[in-house]
């Protein structure tokens, strides 16, 4: 519920009956002009600071005073303080009771809210005020609502009777709460509601013989919306979550989950607070699996935790899952998946003036049969920074020592320190930089071979211990040039950005390491990145430091940038390449003097039409090895979005050396997927999306969605179904699907209403490519 929905009965209650108490205690004459009496939203910006002690002023067409005994305002009051202001048709002060009455059309309105009521008695000594069939309306946020009677009983207690409340729009009859009595301390977050009512077009649909719920920002224990839905995998879904407000910095929401084609699932996420960080227990259980009973309980876990105090930083992110097909039969939410693994990972760091420093320890666990990941068991990271030491030279010592676990007998364990002590060059002007930068990367290795097995053909050349040292040179320089023309009936401006570096990595041997390019699957946490444009200037091609790649090669390539008269960013294109002045000594495939081109580019068309799309074009055999491309259309409220990717058999198997990818494909990849939405008529809204693999001929995810959307509720209808497994000879592909309903109350928050959620979370869905600087 939004914090204006869940303070609506404090708001109208404090503000809107005690402001009117408040203007006649203090009131005066005036002849000055009264605030516009249009019921607007005054943001924060533009109301009166101290309202409470502005200056109070009061018109009306005629005034009557009895010394020490009443004093009657007649015929158009309005009574203002600064952003405030009351209207009615007559009202009264007693003396020496010190009660106010106002009668005829009473309004009240500060901005935030108006209140109307036929009748208003408030006593400025004990502060009791009463309205008598009072009408409320947000004027910032969508809500309004009526009761018979209303109450304040001094500053501690309030009182409606017959209240109710809806974000539907004046006239509009759709949904609303309702309550015989409503009931609040003054000192409480939260409102007593008896016999309250959920009614659609008046109706009763739902009714509770007592219910507590917050009026203010606050948090209370109880049961929260329910949810419904089915999928082909589990069958019917029903979840009714119970909040438990343990502590202001611990709180819990359990959730029993019923699946007809599985049992019953207990879901329960605990939250905490402390002064060092915030954190998270999640936890899923399923006792027994009706689909797979041969399976003991099933059960997924995952703690995370993030935080910061003074220097240091705190984080973790642990998951496990009961089975490596947990995911593939279970709607989970538990931790982060990558590559077939889950995390498990925390680590410390310090940060101080010119150094930090962080503690680490990883695992993974698998999700797939045979695969085997390396425990970081611990990493520590040392850096040290001296940025200026003279005008010209920056100096940097990054430092790792790392402990590298596995279980895989066919692989070995090692301690790797790692220091690079680094000498840079920065030169920068607006249109011209360049950098000369020089380091020695020096790392030591203690192999072990414990576990593995020493004459395995995998492990059968490394060595137990290896120093490397490798010294590296890098000159960059870029230059920045501008000009301005006419075309097209406007002014645009163009910039042309060249740039060249020259890189050189000594070539020594490293074939007594376990790295990626000597060995199937190796590498402690080291891959081989993919080349782009911008990869073209890394110094290493890949992510870590198992493998250094040699190096004696110039990098050129240029960036052209067209703005239209408002500097609005319209195209951009890059294109770049690399000169080998020596090949790798340990390249046994032809070598050519030249790279690949890498080539890409970006369009905005009158802020309707966007392209995107990149390339690897090898001129030396005369083929494309990888290339992806983006259009999408947009014009108010209709989108379309159709991506394409391909990816070269040559390519896959050059990038990953020594590895069986015919798993994977046999001729590469081609896919391609159309993403688009937009309305039909009314509030009918239509959303879609469609994906499929070219190589092999296969759906990968088919989604469709209808939408009816009013002022205060909508309702959505959906379908999905995506690809469990890929074929082969003897199978074809597996699919599941789902059908989801939808229904939520807008006004009250993203999780209010009977909310469904996709059951395959598995959505490939729309994404925003587009980098323009704009």
């Amino acid at each position: 519920m939004s914090p204006t929905a869940r303070s609506f009965l404090a708001t109208m209650i404090s503000l809107a009956l005690y402001g009117p108490a408040l203007v006649f205690a203090n009131a005066e004459t005036s002849s000055e002009p009264c605030p516009d009496s249009e019921a607007r939203c005054i943001p924060a910006s533009e109301q009166t600071q101290d309202v409470n002690n502005a200056p109070i002023r009061v018109v009306a067409d005629r005034a009557e005073a009895q010394t020490n005994e009443k004093a009657i305002y007649n015929g158009n009051v309005e009574v203002t303080q600064g952003h405030r202001k009351m209207t009615a048709d007559t009202a009264t002060l007693r003396d020496p009771e010190r009660i106010v009455t106002a009668q005829g059309d009473v309004v009240f309105n500060d901005g935030q809210m108006m209140v109307t009521s036929d009748y208003l008695q408030a006593n400025l000594e004990n502060e009791d005020t009463t309205l008598n069939n009072a009408q409320y309306k947000m004027l910032c946020t969508p809500g309004r609502g009526e009761a018979k009677r209303v109450f304040k009983n001094g500053t501690t207690f309030y009182e409606l009777e017959d209240g109710t409340y809806t974000t539907c729009p004046d006239e509009d009859k759709s949904w609303r709460f309702s309550a015989s009595k409503i009931e609040k301390e003054d000192s409480s977050l939260f409102a007593d509601l008896y016999h309250p009512r959920f009614e659609v077009m008046n109706v009763p649909v739902f009714y509770l013989p007592y219910l507590r719920v917050p009026v203010e920002d606050g948090r209370l224990t109880g049961f929260l919306y329910p949810s419904v839905s089915w999928s082909d995998r589990d069958g019917i879904e029903m979840e009714t979550p119970f909040y438990w407000n343990i502590h202001p910095q611990l709180d819990a929401t359990i959730t029993p989950k019923y699946m007809s084609e599985r049992g019953v699932q207990l879901n329960t996420n605990v939250r905490y607070l402390t002064p060092l960080g915030s954190g998270s227990l999640y936890s899923e259980y399923l006792p027994d699996d009706q689909r797979n009973p041969d399976l003991d309980a099933r059960w997924g876990f995952n703690w995370t935790h993030s935080g910061v105090q003074g220097h240091w930083r705190y984080q973790a992110d642990y998951s496990k899952v009961s089975d490596i097909t947990y995911f593939q039969n279970i709607d989970s939410d538990v931790g982060k998946r990558e590559d077939n693994t889950l995390l498990q990972t925390g680590e410390i760091s310090y940060r101080g003036l010119d150094w930090n420093s962080t503690v680490r320890v990883r695992d993974f666990q698998p999700l797939t049969e045979n695969t085997s990941v390396y425990r970081l068991m611990p990493q520590v990271d040392f850096n040290y920074y001296a940025p200026q030491v003279m005008p010209w030279l920056d100096i940097s010592v990054p430092a790792q020592f790392s402990v590298f676990a596995n279980d895989d007998p066919n692989k070995p364990e090692a301690t790797r320190t790692h220091l690079a002590p680094t000498l840079t060059m920065p030169f920068t002007r607006p249109w011209f930089n360049a950098t000369a930068e020089a380091s020695m990367l020096y790392t030591h290795y203690d192999q072990r071979f414990d576990n593995a097995m020493p004459d395995a053909e995998s492990t059968a050349t490394l060595s137990k211990s290896v120093e490397r040292k490798i010294p590296t040179v890098r000159l960059h320089s870029g230059v920045v040039l501008e000009r301005n023309f006419w075309a097209m009936g406007g002014h645009f401006s163009q910039t042309i950005e060249p740039q060249v570096q020259y890189l050189y990595i000594k070539d020594v041997e490293q074939g007594d390491i376990y790295n990626p390019v000597n060995f199937s699957g190796g590498g402690y946490d080291t891959a081989r990145l993919q080349t782009d444009y911008y990869g073209l200037f890394r110094g290493n091609q890949f992510s870590s430091i198992d493998y250094i790649n040699p190096a004696n090669q110039l990098t050129y390539g240029a960036t052209t940038r067209f703005y239209d008269g408002g500097y609005k960013e319209r195209l951009n294109l890059s294109f770049g390449q690399i000169y080998y002045f020596d090949q790798p000594s340990n390249q046994d495939a032809e070598t050519f003097d030249y790279s690949s081109w890498a080539l890409e580019g970006e369009a905005n068309i009158d802020d309707y039409l966007f392209l995107r799309a990149s390339m690897q074009y090898d001129s030396n055999l005369s083929e494309m090895q990888f290339g992806n491309a983006i259009a999408e259309y947009r014009h108010q409220q209709f989108y379309a979005q159709t991506s394409y990717r391909y990816v070269a058999q040559e390519y896959i198997e050059s990038t990953l050396p020594n590895r069986d990818i015919s798993a994977l494909t046999d001729d590469g990849l081609s896919q391609a997927g159309v993403v688009t939405g937009f309305p039909l008529w009314g509030g009918l809204s239509f959303k879609g999306q469609y994906w499929r693999d070219l190589t092999q001929d296969v759906m990968l995810e088919n989604q469709f969605s209808l939408t009816y959307r009013s002022d205060c509720w909508v309702v959505g209808l959906s379908y999905n179904e995506y690809l469990l497994s890929r074929s082969d000879i003897n199978t074809d592909p597996e699919y599941d699907n789902n059908v989801t309903l939808s229904f939520s109350l807008l006004g009250l928050g993203a999780d209010s209403g009977f909310n469904f959620s996709t059951d395959s979370g598995n959505a490939l869905g729309y994404r925003n490519p587009f980098a323009l600087k704009n």
